[in-house]
């Protein structure tokens, strides 16, 4: 298998664990991050990756990958939601992945791996 799964939660086996357990199982071939939504936006662990990303990767190393973001919280705000899926099809987009959406909870996670 070539999964990477990036989880941003400093709980190893939370609520993003369970995530992308629920998206990625039986799969192979993709890219997974998953940020816990902390002040209400993308935590801090996973926005140093995407800051330290910038112009490190090799050109096309990246591109033809499939990207999915999952991001879960406590009641979050759509505007929350919607701020850390832009910036993870931003993301997407500058390396040349393809972004093949993100995952709130376990259902909208099931739904995803259905498609994967």
């Amino acid at each position: 298998m070539n999964i990477l799964f990036i989880n941003g939660s400093p709980n190893s086996n939370g609520n993003t664990a369970a995530l992308a357990k629920e998206l990625l199982q039986g799969k192979e071939e993709v890219i997974v991050i998953g940020s816990p939504l902390y002040w209400h936006n993308i935590c801090g662990s996973v926005r140093n990756i995407l800051d330290r990303f910038y112009g490190l990767v090799e050109n096309g190393s990246l591109s033809g990958r499939t990207l999915y973001f999952l991001f879960q919280g406590a009641a979050p705000e759509k505007w929350m939601l919607e701020a850390g899926e832009y910036t993870m099809k931003r993301f997407a987009g500058l390396y040349g992945m393809k972004y093949a959406g993100m995952a709130t909870n376990h259902s909208e996670a099931a739904k995803l791996s259905k498609k994967l």
